[in-house]
């Protein structure tokens, strides 16, 4: 029986289909393992794993406080599958950081696709800052409400909407369900901002914009004391 050099090993797994996270459904990527021993002392087994590294995973997000409250360490996990296996079962790996693990990947379809989104995010805040430097509100509320544009831009936008957004904005920024929790809470911050700055509030009955000061809504009649 032949035995298979690292590199046999890596062109054997790009050729096949990368399996899908269990806990998630995001499709693995190729990690190289490092050297060293794990677990029993006798290494990985495999020059190579498939690895989930999406952030939002749930293992990886209920990870952080299940190590926190069992062994009061600041770690999480990522899920983890022997490419060289013909079981496919997964299993489970520490990191300890956010960046844990990530120097490793070795995945040239991951990298280019992180390459390209690094570019979209820097073209992206690049525009960001023009429009705001001409005091285009509009275009930057359609930047941070599009289906399309990534977390760290449409942070980003809701800070510079919070600097020059008017009171026309708040409504498209509640009526947008942000899904990413960072993005939601510069939204929120954003249309505290704007308030602030107009010295206004919405009223908790009928939701309609009123002076901060205000007793009673003028749109509804409610008491506001």
């Amino acid at each position: 029986m032949a035995i298979l050099t690292k590199e046999d090993v890596y062109n054997k797994i790009i050729s096949q289909e990368k399996p899908q996270c269990p806990h998630c459904g995001v499709t693995m990527v190729i990690w190289e393992c490092p050297p060293a021993s794990f677990a029993d002392g006798l290494g990985w087994g495999t020059p190579f794993l498939y690895v989930c590294f999406n952030d939002d995973c749930s293992l990886y997000v209920n990870g952080w406080k299940s190590i926190m409250d069992n062994y009061a360490r600041h770690a999480s996990y990522r899920c983890i599958c022997d490419p060289t296996s013909q079981s496919g079962v997964m299993d489970c790996m520490t990191v300890f950081g956010t960046e844990g693990g990530t120097g490793s990947i070795v995945d040239e379809e991951f990298r280019a696709e992180e390459k390209a989104r690094e570019e979209t995010r820097e073209k992206g805040l690049k525009q960001l800052e023009g429009l705001f430097g001409d005091g285009d509100a509009d275009a930057i509320l359609k930047a941070l409400v599009a289906d399309d544009t990534l977390p760290e831009v449409a942070c980003r936008a809701a800070e510079l909407m919070g600097k020059i957004g008017t009171l026309d904005a708040i409504e498209p920024i509640r009526n947008k369900a942000f899904q990413d929790n960072a993005v939601r809470e510069k939204a929120e911050t954003a249309i505290e901002a704007i308030h602030e700055r107009n010295y206004t509030r919405e009223c908790p009955f009928c939701a309609e914009i009123i002076k901060a000061r205000a007793v009673v809504c003028k749109h509804c009649g409610k008491n506001l004391g």
